[in-house]
């Protein structure tokens, strides 16, 4: 799939790190040329610098091409706009916005933009980890980060 993914923190480059080594073409937007530090050595992807809701930014980023458009800045204002962008001006299938807002992240689903609300993720996997001593995961990902990824990144 060609994947491109708006921010290079913690979770966009990590998520660029995995699909690119499951195979897929991915592009990473940030506006800070340092981010794209936390890819490593290892990622041989593309890296766009700019602001991930300027049309002209996402069409050099290969928006239109996309299968797939992720967008995991910290800002739930600007993942919604680049989401809506994606969906409605470039016409992309599958666009993910993560929205710490749960109510936000709602109203945005309703509208057709798939949303990952990680204030109700979390909160509702401490609560069943205190309740039942068990994360509900089906995989360890931190496990998985940690072998495959903290011998090169950084």
């Amino acid at each position: 799939m060609n994947v491109v993914i708006l921010g290079c923190g913690r979770v966009g480059s990590t998520l660029a790190r995995m699909l690119f080594d499951d195979g897929h073409e991915v592009t990473v937007i940030d506006q800070q040329s340092d981010a794209f530090r936390r890819l490593g050595a290892r990622y041989k992807g593309r890296r766009v610098i700019g602001n991930g809701i300027d049309e002209d930014v996402m069409r050099a980023a290969g928006v239109p091409a996309a299968d797939v458009f992720i967008a995991v800045t910290q800002g739930d204002n600007r993942n919604i706009m680049a989401a809506q962008i994606a969906r409605y001006r470039f016409k992309i299938g599958k666009v993910i916005a993560r929205i710490y807002d749960p109510i936000r992240a709602d109203r945005y689903r309703q509208m057709g933009i798939i949303t990952l609300c990680s204030t109700t993720i979390a909160s509702g996997l401490l609560k069943q980890f205190v309740e039942t001593d068990d994360w509900g995961l089906t995989s360890d990902f931190s496990a998985d980060y940690v072998k495959n990824y903290t011998s090169h990144a950084q």
